[in-house]
């Protein structure tokens, strides 16, 4: 969820909406400290803390906060076991702020900042909300909804998302499915065929395509880490970029669609041309995550996508949401 667009959103329809943030999360819990709910008058609402008990007190206290004749800033917090029965046994300190049309100016600024990826706030506690600046510090995070909270009241918060790069080469049936499959998640995917009328006439809004009679070429201005997936209608082709993409050895992923035939034929062509043993170990192939035989393209996509994902949180991990705000603290004028 884009938090800020929603809120303006809220805003521009409503006139006023509620914001809940997971401030703190000690122990077992059902989201991290940063996840957000959005609530409308209306009785509508946006985003997840978790689902469960937790979630429906949630939002009845912020539907409360509403109706209230003067909304305040609120902190709240929950004991998951005593006082909800859930079993998770942790607890979690939930921040209830209020925004009406007076804030809709600093939300539109917020929202434009979210559209282009992951940034900082620093604010600090007012009547209402949480006054927000964005941080002067020049870092871009990785770490997306994360928040802390320091002794003397002040905030600091990561908002939107740096959706890593996927190269994906081919348009055919698992292709399509595939592209549907990751629509959901932070990818931004680059869709490269060699062949004229191969993609569909809609995709997912994160997709571009890229008609070319030279698809390697494709690998060139791709951002270091991006991940690379190969599934084109002709093995030759696969080869190709497959030795372009371990030869750069600047990718986060490179995968290839077929069997462990498919790789053991690569891997000695690979060779003969003379990548290196450590170079080609790098292959992924067959691709997708254990335990799924279907070969149906929606199956596979399901795979894959699973795999991306564990890949793409396991390369995120070395900047944690808590060593990258407190650098940003570190660093933050107000």
């Amino acid at each position: 969820m884009r938090v800020w667009e929603t809120i303006h959103r809220a805003l521009e329809a409503e006139g006023r909406c509620l914001m809940v943030t997971v401030l703190e999360a000690r122990g077992s819990v059902p989201r991290e400290a940063g996840a957000r709910l959005v609530v409308l008058p209306s009785g509508g609402f946006y985003g997840t803390i978790g689902g469960g008990t937790l979630e429906w007190q949630a939002l009845a206290a912020a539907q409360k906060e509403l109706k209230a004749d003067e909304p305040v800033f609120r902190l709240r917090d929950f004991a998951l076991g005593p006082q909800l029965g859930q079993c998770c046994g942790g607890s979690v300190k939930l921040a209830f702020e209020y925004f009406d049309r007076t804030a809709a100016d600093a939300a539109g600024q917020l929202a434009a900042s979210e559209a282009q990826g992951a940034f900082c706030t620093v604010g600090r506690v007012g009547k209402q909300r949480i006054e927000r600046r964005r941080s002067q510090d020049g870092t871009s995070p990785n770490a997306s909804e994360a928040v802390e909270m320091g002794g003397s009241g002040e905030v600091v918060e990561v908002f939107g998302m740096n959706r890593r790069r996927i190269l994906l080469f081919g348009a055919g049936h698992t292709g399509k499915a595939l592209i549907l499959a990751l629509a959901p998640h932070p990818f931004d995917v680059l869709w490269v065929d060699s062949r004229p009328d191969a993609f569909p006439s809609i995709s997912p809004e994160q997709v571009r395509f890229r008609h070319t009679l030279e698809p390697v070429g494709a690998l060139r201005d791709a951002p270091d880490g991006s991940f690379v997936v190969v599934m084109t209608h002709s093995h030759a082709l696969d080869l190709q970029i497959i030795e372009s993409a371990l030869g750069a050895a600047r990718f986060g992923y490179v995968g290839l669609i077929g069997s462990a035939t498919k790789r053991a034929r690569f891997v000695k062509r690979l060779s003969e041309v003379g990548l290196s043993a450590a170079a080609i170990e790098a292959l992924v192939c067959p691709i997708g995550i254990a335990g799924i035989r279907s070969k149906q393209p929606a199956a596979i996509a399901a795979a894959v996508t699973a795999q991306l994902l564990g890949r793409d949180e396991a390369l995120r991990s070395a900047e944690t949401p808590a060593a990258k705000l407190a650098t940003i603290r570190s660093r933050a004028r107000i």
